[in-house]
């Protein structure tokens, strides 16, 4: 098997990463664009001693949920952004769940189904999946246009417009500029209708502060600090979580992996003077933005720095919540966690495999996972976000 190889296959199940798996003469091949049940003709872009990845460029036999792609780059060759363009958004909740399930499975050795989850990937508004995005970070071509990597590649494809990015962006009139060749564009939408874009870093236009909203707490942040990219995210995360970490008056909360404190605001409302909540971020521009958030807060303590080194300056955890980057907490961390014989850590999770990983570690320290529930807050990508619960084994 050679790339540019062109092979006829039929299309086996869903994995992690936006591929479906197929097979041809014993060797695996990772597909994208394809839906599994499919037999599709597949042109072969990359071959290992292990395995081979490939597009599927022709479909001879279709199946029932596929669609046509409202963007006209999601397609082999085009922009690498949106994995699922060709898949019903209901079709594509169900085979994220599948990759969540097939996660645990494989690397955490849990099967969800034997323990009870009936676990569904929620849908999220807006229903069609487009137009969510409210943080864009765009590339430029060596003609000076903004645009996305393709998949598995370093070359910049052009757009002239990107249906998942909120529709304030006004993406059309971005893509009309010239741009330095060596710039990064990147555009921030808040939820009290500011934009901000920046060229490398320094603001070209709107607010250098933009100002969110969630559940009656406001929040002044930098438009280059995290902040969930999906318009609805921060509230829905917020709800699912606190549901789960049963915070009581005089509990001292673990907020791990901070960010500007979306979380933290929340637990606030929770406790009295008596409870307190420690914000651990590595992140200087979010640190910043959340000591200014909690100025006033006696009961608010922030460490900036990386968590596996500010955790052992704390001394007490009644509750743990991380919500930790991609590659998640990993071992380091969720050992000096359970040192604080939490009785309840709440894991946000926006990686499937790191979440199961730490599920794993998690339990062969005692802590029993009770609760997983999963949401679509990245429509059109292979992106899942799950919301976990862990609880001590003996309790």
């Amino acid at each position: 098997m050679n790339v540019g190889d062109r092979i006829t296959v039929t299309v086996g199940g869903i994995a992690h990463g936006g591929h479906c798996v197929a097979r041809h003469d014993g060797r695996v091949i990772f597909l994208r664009y394809a839906i599994p049940g499919e037999e599709v003709v597949a042109e072969i872009t990359d071959v290992t001693s292990k395995f081979a990845r490939g597009n599927a460029i022709e479909i001879i036999k279709a199946a029932p949920e596929r669609v046509s792609p409202p963007c006209e780059l999601a397609k082999p060759g085009g922009c690498g952004g949106c994995d699922f363009q060709h898949i019903n958004t209901s079709t594509q909740r169900e085979l994220k769940a599948e990759i969540i399930k097939e996660q645990f499975l494989r690397i955490g050795k849990m099967d969800l189904v034997q323990l009870g989850f009936d676990l569904k990937v929620s849908a999220v508004e807006p229903a069609d999946g487009l137009h969510w995005r409210t943080r864009m970070d765009f590339a430029v071509s060596a003609n000076g246009q903004i645009g996305f990597y393709g998949a598995r590649s370093n070359d910049v494809v052009e757009i002239k417009d990107c249906l998942i990015a909120d529709k304030r962006m006004n993406v059309s009139e971005l893509s009309s500029r010239q741009w330095k060749s060596d710039a990064r564009v990147e555009v921030a939408v808040s939820s009290t209708n500011e934009v901000s874009v920046m060229r490398s870093g320094r603001s070209i236009s709107g607010p250098t502060q933009i100002v969110e909203q969630v559940g009656g707490s406001s929040f002044k942040i930098s438009p280059s600090a995290f902040w969930q990219s999906h318009r609805s995210a921060p509230v829905e995360l917020v709800k699912a979580a606190l549901s789960q970490l049963g915070v009581k008056p005089a509990d001292h909360v673990l907020d791990l992996y901070s960010g500007v404190g979306l979380f933290a605001a929340a637990i606030l409302k929770e406790i009295s003077e008596r409870g307190f909540v420690t914000l651990i971020e590595s992140d200087k521009t979010a640190v910043a933005d959340a000591r200014r958030i909690f100025l006033n807060k006696e009961n608010v303590k922030i460490f900036q720095g990386l968590v596996a080194q500010q955790l052992p300056i704390v001394k007490r955890a009644d509750l743990i919540l991380l919500d930790p980057p991609r590659t998640g907490a990993g071992d380091v961390v969720i050992k000096q966690m359970v040192k604080f014989k939490p009785r309840k850590i709440v894991y946000v999770a926006c990686d499937p495999a790191a979440l199961a990983r730490d599920a794993k570690t998690l339990a062969d320290l005692g802590y029993r996972l009770d609760h997983i529930e999963a949401f679509d807050l990245f429509p059109m990508t292979q992106h899942i976000e799950c919301v976990a619960g862990f609880s001590p084994a003996n309790r």
